[in-house]
């Protein structure tokens, strides 16, 4: 829930107001004595490529962006760390269990349900399993990374240009392709 939707102290359940605090506006529990402080919701994906270098992509079965291609990925779970999230969304979403070798990058992403996610890229290059599509994931497949389907999110965009290295080497056409199809299938 976004912080605009809250009205009541989510710890005492007294009616919030809104107060200068610590340089911003912020809900703040008169009740309590505390602000109430709006972080991003963090959520991590994974860019895996196969011996060819295509890019493993999962077809979303749920909203946001239903029928789209992200990478395989998602929420992480309380206690549980950005690695083995990722992994754990891994296995849920492809049948795949991987070993992360680089970190990619930390962005945020605008959410209409959580306003804003941190979202965490990595790279995985070593897996094994039975390709399986599962979870929040009805279709997966292989794609080439100047072919790839309109892809939901730009911060997936992002990390697979980084991925294939060309980031690096400026935008390409493909890349532009990539983010204008991005941007056409969200409308």
């Amino acid at each position: 829930m976004t912080g605009s939707a809250m009205r009541f102290c989510p710890f005492c359940g007294g009616p919030l107001v809104t107060r200068h605090w610590e340089g911003r506006q912020r809900l703040f529990c008169p009740a309590c004595a505390r602000p109430l402080y709006q972080n991003p919701v963090p959520a991590t994906c994974l860019v895996v490529r196969n011996p060819a270098g295509q890019v493993l992509l999962v077809r979303r079965s749920v909203e946001p962006q239903k029928g789209l291609w992200c990478l395989p990925g998602g929420f992480l779970e309380l206690g549980e760390s950005p690695e083995a999230g990722a992994l754990r969304e891994l296995a849920e979403e492809t049948g795949l269990d991987g070993v992360i070798d680089r970190l990619l990058g930390v962005t945020i992403a605008p959410n209409a349900e959580y306003d804003t996610v941190l979202m965490i890229g990595y790279r995985v290059q070593r897996y094994e399993g039975r390709l399986q599509a599962g979870d929040d994931a009805d279709a997966i497949g292989w794609f080439d990374a100047d072919a790839l389907p309109p892809v939901a999110f730009d911060s997936h965009v992002r990390f697979i240009r980084q991925a294939v290295g060309e980031q690096a080497q400026g935008p390409c056409a493909a890349v532009q392709r990539l983010e204008k199809m991005s941007r056409v299938a969200r409308g």
